[in-house]
C-alpha cells in the first residue's frame, strides 16, 4: 500500500501517522518526492481500511500494490534511482559502460585491457576472478589472486571494478570490490541475496537463463528488504528455442522494467548473443530501448582467451563501437 502525503503537511503530523502504522507492524518505506512525501507500507495490508487512511487530512491519495515486490517497485519510490559508484554515475541521464575480459588471466592482460577502455570511455572495469563454467574441466578462474590483478587495475586507472561472487564463503574477499555481481546462476540463490542485503554496496543482478521479470524483480526484493537499496539489475539473455545466437536477448525486458522499477537496467549483449559480430547492434539497439548501461567483453587477444574468446571483441573494436553510440545516448538524453 502506498500513501501519498500532501504537500506542506506538518512532520510531526506525517510522524504520528507513520507511529501508528509501525505499531500494527508494518514496515515504512519513505520516498520524497520533488512535491510529494510517499509512505510505502510494506507488510500483510490486507487488514487495513483504505477509507481509514484517507480519512487522515494529511493524505491526498492511498493507492493499494499488488505486485509482490514493494521496494523495489516504481509506485514506491516514483523517481529513478541514481547511484554513485567510485565517482561514476549510474542512472539517470548516464550511459554507464562496464567492459573488460570475461576472464581475468594476466596481469599484463588485465592492465593492458584497462588502460585501453578507459581510453575508450568505459566507467568501470569488469573481469571474472571465479568463473562459474557448465564444464568442471574449463578454467575457473585465477580466484584470490585474479581479485588482488583487479584490484591493482583499480588503483592504476580508477576505473571501479565489477566482479563476480559465487557463494557467501568469498564475500569476505569482496570488501574492496565497487560492484559485487549475482550472476545468471545464482539469481535465485536466495542465502546469498539475503546476505548481500546486509552489505551496502551495489549490487550488479544479473537476470536468469530462464527467469521471468517478476522473478528478476523478486530477487531484487530479496536484497533491498535486507537493507541494501543499491542494486543494478541486467538483461543478458534467455534461453529460448532459437540456437542460432547463445542465448536471446529480450530487449523488451528493458521498457518493461523502467516501467515497474525505480532501478537502474543494464545489457549484456555479449553474454546474450554470444557472437562478437553481434555486439555492436544489440549495443545500439539496448541504448535505443532505454538502457542504462551496457557490459561488454573486450579482450586485447580474443584468439588466446581462456574464456568465451569467441564472444569477446578487441579494444580497437570496443572504441569503434563506444563513437557509435555515443551518439544513439544522445538521442536518449544519455552521455557516456
Amino acid at each position: 500500500m502506498i500513501i501519498v502525503i500532501k504537500p506542506d503537511s506538518k512532520p510531526e503530523e506525517v510522524e504520528r501517522l507513520s507511529q501508528a502504522l509501525e505499531e500494527r507492524g508494518f514496515h515504512i518505506h519513505r520516498s520524497q518526492g520533488r512535491d510529494h512525501l510517499i509512505l510505502g507500507l510494506i507488510g500483510d495490508t490486507k487488514s487495513i481500511e483504505e477509507s481509514t487512511i484517507r480519512s487522515q487530512h494529511i493524505v491526498e491519495k492511498v493507492i493499494r500494490v499488488n505486485e509482490p515486490y514493494k521496494k523495489a517497485n516504481r509506485a514506491f519510490h516514483p523517481a529513478d534511482s541514481v547511484y554513485n559508484i567510485g565517482g561514476k554515475q549510474v542512472g539517470g541521464d548516464s550511459l554507464t559502460v562496464i567492459a573488460g575480459p570475461c576472464s581475468v588471466e594476466s596481469e599484463d592482460q588485465i592492465l593492458s585491457i584497462a588502460e585501453d577502455v578507459k581510453k575508450s570511455g568505459a566507467k568501470m572495469l569488469r573481469g571474472g576472478a571465479f568463473k562459474p563454467r557448465t564444464s568442471p574441466y574449463s578454467f575457473q578462474g585465477m580466484g584470490t589472486n585474479g581479485l588482488e590483478l583487479l584490484l591493482h587495475a583499480k588503483k592504476l586507472t580508477g576505473l571501479p571494478i565489477v566482479t563476480e561472487i559465487m557463494d557467501l564463503s568469498q564475500l569476505p574477499m569482496f570488501s574492496e570490490v565497487d560492484v559485487i555481481q549475482v550472476g545468471a546462476r545464482n539469481s535465485q540463490n536466495f542465502t546469498l541475496l539475503k546476505e548481500l542485503g546486509r552489505t551496502k554496496k551495489p549490487i550488479l543482478l544479473k537476470r536468469g537463463m530462464a527467469m521471468s521479470l517478476k522473478e528478476l524483480l523478486m530477487s531484487a526484493e530479496y536484497v533491498m528488504a535486507g537493507g541494501n537499496d543499491n542494486v543494478i539489475l541486467c538483461e543478458r539473455g534467455i534461453r529460448t528455442f532459437e540456437t542460432a545466437t547463445r542465448k536471446t536477448l529480450d530487449l523488451s525486458a528493458i521498457p518493461v522494467l523502467k516501467n515497474k522499477t525505480h532501478l537502474p537496467v543494464i545489457v549484456d549483449p555479449t553474454h546474450a548473443t554470444g557472437l562478437k559480430w553481434c555486439v555492436e547492434a544489440m549495443s545500439k539497439a539496448a541504448v535505443a530501448a532505454g538502457a542504462d548501461g551496457l557490459m561488454i567483453e573486450v579482450h586485447n587477444k580474443p584468439e588466446e582467451a581462456l574464456c568465451d574468446g569467441e564472444q569477446a571483441i578487441t579494444p580497437e573494436e570496443f572504441d569503434g563501437i563506444m563513437k557509435k553510440i555515443a551518439r544513439y545516448a544522445e538521442l536518449e538524453g544519455k552521455s557516456l
